[in-house]
């Protein structure tokens, strides 16, 4: 089992959170994953991420699968301007690679803002820390582990 999935499966136990993990194969797209899961498109929580440019860290915007964000949007939401995260700041920060980040385990406190769409659901699927793995959660679960602020930052 991989490092980053042994820390995703600790963080939802250590909230006391009642999650499925399920192995899915390489899903690359919330379409895929959402096939996987037997699930609609907007069950998967994809977790976009941007570099702050004042801050110089990640701040992860997780939205259902359906949903673009917006970027105009994110920068406001998040009080400074936003840019591209690579790779090595994601890793260095989330611990994760980039398509299986997960809302949950990271390795450096992380600022992360919620999608209301993710709250219509009784059940919400999201990377489980590796690109074939992910998790299903009650969203008021998940954004309660989280922390999330919940926010408008979608087109």
């Amino acid at each position: 089992m991989s490092k980053s999935l042994k820390r995703v499966e600790a963080a939802l136990a250590a909230a006391g959170a009642k999650a499925e993990i399920r192995e899915v194969g390489q899903a690359r797209t919330a379409a895929e994953a959402a096939e996987a899961a037997g699930c609609t498109v907007d069950q998967i929580a994809k977790s976009i991420i941007f570099r702050g440019e004042q801050s110089g860290h990640v701040v992860l915007f997780l939205t259902a699968g359906g949903n673009r964000v917006s970027a105009e949007k994110a920068s406001a939401v998040a009080g400074q301007p936003l840019g591209k995260a690579d790779a090595e700041l994601i890793r260095a920060e989330t611990g994760f690679a980039i398509g299986g980040v997960s809302p949950v385990g990271h390795l450096k406190p992380v600022r992360l803002f919620w999608d209301p769409r993710l709250a219509e659901f009784d059940l919400i699927w999201a990377a489980a820390g590796t690109p074939r793995h992910i998790f299903s959660i009650a969203p008021a679960e998940l954004l309660r582990i989280t922390g999330a602020e919940p926010a408008d930052f979608t087109e």
